[in-house]
């Protein structure tokens, strides 16, 4: 396994984003497989729509890690990109592939295709909250390439959002019984 460079991250959201399918994040003594991503640039659902205190992470750096709450109560892990303007990957869904029984208690269910199937059960599974967030990618959060081919991917807009609905900017390994619902 070779773990992804910082120079990987310094190209634009949508290059980054269909990028990091199958690579490996590993945290926590815990390692699962990227199978679902979304870009997020300046656009109009984006944090970096607007700079302000908590998108700054977007415009200022890129192989970082980007955590924020949503909802209130829900984690989500993304990655910064693009070098030269404002970009962030949302991690949306991962495969686990070690340190599942860990994963399992802390999602509290036996169901494997259901501990990281979503942004906010990723972060739950791979305990990732608000203290990674600003981190640079290579230490307390890895990401690897192992070399895995990703069969096709799947196109479609992101989830969750109200604007921009038109952008194409989901992308995930069609097929994969752990892409969220």
């Amino acid at each position: 396994m070779k773990e992804l460079p910082q120079s990987f991250f310094a190209s634009d959201a949508l290059t980054v984003a269909r990028g990091l399918l199958g690579k490996i994040i590993s945290v926590n003594g815990m390692q699962a497989r990227i199978v679902e991503t979304e870009a997020y640039g300046r656009d109009p659902a984006s944090h970096a729509y607007k700079r302000t205190e908590r998108s700054a992470l977007m415009y200022d750096t890129h192989g970082h890690v980007y955590v924020y709450l949503i909802y209130g109560m829900y984690w989500c892990l993304n990655f910064t990109s693009d070098k030269n303007e404002a970009g962030a990957v949302l991690i949306r869904a991962a495969e686990p592939l070690s340190g599942i029984e860990k994963m399992k208690q802390h999602r509290n269910t036996e169901k494997i295709s259901n501990l990281c199937s979503g942004p906010g059960k990723l972060c739950l599974a791979l305990v990732i909250d608000k203290q990674y967030n600003g981190l640079k990618l290579g230490k307390e959060m890895r990401v690897f390439d192992d070399g895995f081919k990703i069969g096709k991917v799947a196109t479609s807009s992101r989830i969750g959002i109200k604007d921009a609905l038109d952008l194409q900017w989901r992308f995930f390994l069609d097929g994969n019984e752990h892409v969220s619902k």
